[in-house]
């Protein structure tokens, strides 16, 4: 890192020197009362609140940088009144918080024309349309280019003013032409960045930066205008542009952002993608140690182990990332599900570990989830007594599988997502039609998270070799158990939770009643279609869903006391005595992952001292390479250290460039509710 990227990161992230050009919070209806009062349509609101917003912002210039634009505006105006939110939330249903999320553009639509060149192409575009609601829908594109083009010359002068040449000339660059150089494409994707979230839309992925910014790095590099170090410096400035105002930023919690981005993978032709560009990142991250962008690594049986030793790096700084995905096991499922090839070979991941397609996917990967120990629980409470084997109870289990998947299939009707005018045009077949991206892509497919497999695989374990093969347990006490949360049976307690078969431990049992489990989801959920003409996707993640179905659930048959939390995403229970990581990976890659290929990762924990020689890199290397290599899908391995985190809670004052992995994204420990500090302290530390 150089003395210049240091003295940035010492201004934003230690010092946050910028918000002091924050300006004061507005309330964030002054525009929607506005619009209610002459009922303006929803594409006209959206087109007007972005112009809003642009023209509400005040160029900042912090000395030293090259890489601008900073929020000074921090408060987002809404669509629409309070009032009016409720009307639309009792006719339709809305997701989240009803603004288009957690897709991914393709930036190349904007980097490969430029702001003018887009507004041209808009201007051609608008005469060719007969419908006069197609042309007022790219009026108001075009008003939002303009009002960009005018923030952007006003930090142009800014930066004239302030004596940075470097950034004024940048700028002029870019209000004339399309970016030609690495430098210029760097800024025109923060600027776009930049916009997005200005325009209400979040989770806002980078999709394979790597892949659509290598052409602009290799021209300078072959021009002699960049080498190595000096293109590093560059995309290390980048990097630390999205930790400046990730804090204005929606999210579960803080750090839940979405700001990933994919390396490596092959390419939509089937080439290896992983280059130059991709190491590059991974280096910049490496020195950063920051949060954000999250990174993503794609990878395959083909990967030599080295690239997997660049990853380890990365882990070992406790990052908790990368997470790393397989082509062999994506690319197979997402095809299977009709995705064109080379669509599934084009691959990224939103802003958890959700597979999109850039620019083609209006997709919403994380609309819902299903908890196999909720199904699992009810089956057992209202049919355990009457099943005379296990194959009845399972028979039971996977019914209410199905009428829970129908619930959610029913649930997702009658969908309204706020227009994004301003993310359409970076979407395929947008411009042509002259629509907006929220009425549907070329992809519409919805997804289904997977939570508490690990709890339902477990008990259903424990019931069929207790209770149905050695008869040392009956069916009344198991239930008595349950219903009194173990109280007076301590040792049917001792007996479920810590000697029963575990998933995670390579145990066939409990390993196969999970791959029955994931296959009943994939096989309730197969030939259904949503209203927008796409299909579901059952997926393996769980999202914060681990902690909101466990709350008020009570005990189960693996000796989980009532309102404990389930293990993250794809884990083994939190109360496993595990074998080990080997283990682990086996058990885990049993399953056909390709049927489940929504996303989820199996998520390890290994204790931090691990990481202190360069053979243990080599050996959580070849760790995660095992996994990919024997079928899995997604993993994650966070370096953690239990007293560490303990003492951060006491004294957080100490902590606070602690990073911890959540759930499907990176967060400052000290930042987390303490419900996610606890959960994440649970979670076990192996060794390998």
């Amino acid at each position: 890192m150089t003395e210049r990227i240091a003295g940035l990161r010492k201004y934003f992230i230690t010092q946050r020197g910028h918000r002091a050009f924050r300006k004061k919070e507005k309330d964030p209806f002054f525009l929607a009362s506005g619009f209610a009062r002459h009922s303006e349509k929803d594409t006209v609101r959206a087109v007007k609140r972005l112009v809003w917003m642009l023209n509400e912002e005040t160029p900042v210039i912090v000395p030293g940088q090259r890489i601008l634009f900073l929020r000074t505006n921090p408060t987002l105006q809404a669509l629409f009144t309070e009032e009016e939110k409720k009307a639309l939330e009792s006719r339709y249903r809305l997701h989240e918080l009803g603004e288009l999320s957690n897709i991914c553009v393709d930036y190349t639509h904007l980097l490969n024309t430029g702001f003018p060149g887009m507004l041209q192409k808009l201007e051609a575009q608008k005469k060719l349309f007969g419908q006069e609601a197609q042309r007022e829908y790219v009026d108001g594109q075009i008003s939002i280019l303009h009002a960009l083009l005018d923030l952007i010359d006003r930090y142009r002068m800014a930066a004239s003013g302030a004596g940075n040449q470097d950034g004024a000339e940048s700028l002029a660059r870019l209000i004339s032409d399309k970016p030609r150089t690495f430098r210029d494409a760097l800024q025109m994707q923060r600027i776009i960045h930049f916009t997005m979230w200005c325009a209400g839309n979040y989770h806002n992925t980078l999709g394979r930066f790597d892949q659509y910014m290598m052409p602009y790095l290799q021209a300078d590099l072959d021009a002699g205008t960049l080498t190595e170090e000096t293109a590093l410096e560059l995309l290390e400035e980048y990097f630390l542009s999205f930790n400046i105002d990730s804090d204005l930023y929606p999210g579960m919690q803080q750090g839940d952002n979405g700001q990933s981005m994919a390396l490596g993978g092959v390419t939509p032709e089937g080439e290896d993608g992983f280059q130059l560009l991709s190491r590059l990142c991974l280096q910049a991250s490496l020195e950063l140690k920051l949060i954000d962008p999250k990174i993503n690594l794609r990878v395959s049986r083909d990967t030599p182990l080295a690239i997997y030793e660049l990853g380890t790096q990365l882990t070992k700084q406790g990052l908790g990332f990368p997470q790393y995905s397989n082509d062999d096991i994506v690319i197979k499922g997402l095809t299977d599900l009709g995705y064109a090839p080379e669509d599934a070979r084009n691959y990224t991941v939103a802003a958890c570990w959700e597979f999109i397609i850039p620019g083609k996917g209006m997709e919403i990967p994380n609309i819902d989830a299903l908890c196999f120990a909720t199904e699992m629980r009810d089956a057992v409470v209202s049919s355990l007594m009457d099943s005379p084997d296990y194959e009845t109870l399972f028979d039971c289990v996977e019914k209410r599988i199905q009428a829970r998947v129908d619930k959610m299939c029913e649930n997702t009707k009658n969908l309204y997502i706020f227009p994004a005018p301003f993310l359409s045009l970076m979407m395929d077949s947008c411009l042509e039609k002259g629509q907006d991206i929220s009425l549907g892509g070329i992809y519409n497919n919805y997804g289904f998270h997977g939570t508490g497999l690990a709890t339902a695989a477990d008990s259903l374990a424990a019931i069929r070799k207790y209770v149905f093969e050695t008869g040392e347990v009956t069916k009344a006490d198991l239930l008595d158990a349950m219903e009194r949360d173990f109280e007076g049976h301590q040792d049917l307690l001792h007996l479920l939770r810590y000697e029963a078969p575990k998933m995670g431990n390579n145990e066939a049992l409990p390993d196969t009643i999970a791959c029955d489990l994931l296959n009943a989801f994939a096989k309730a959920l197969r030939g259904k279609r949503n209203e927008r003409g796409g299909g579901y996707r059952p997926g393996t993640g769980s999202a914060m869903y681990y902690l909101w179905y466990s709350r008020e659930m009570g005990a189960t048959p693996d000796g989980r006391r009532a309102g404990e939390g389930f293990s993250c995403n794809y884990s083994p229970s939190l109360f496993i005595h595990s074998k080990g990581p080997v283990s682990v990976v086996k058990s885990f890659t049993k399953p056909d992952l390709s049927r489940v290929i929504n996303g989820g990762p199996l998520t390890i924990e290994l204790h931090d001292t691990l990481f202190r020689g360069e053979e243990s890199i080599a050996k959580v290397a070849a760790l995660v390479k095992s996994y990919i290599d024997l079928g899995g899908h997604q993993m994650q391995i966070n370096a953690v250290n239990r007293d560490t985190m303990l003492d951060a809670q006491k004294h957080p004052e100490n902590y606070h460039n602690l990073i911890v992995r959540v759930w499907g994204w990176s967060g400052y420990f000290v930042e987390l509710d303490k419900e996610y500090q606890d959960h994440i302290i649970k979670r076990m530390e192996l060794t390998v």
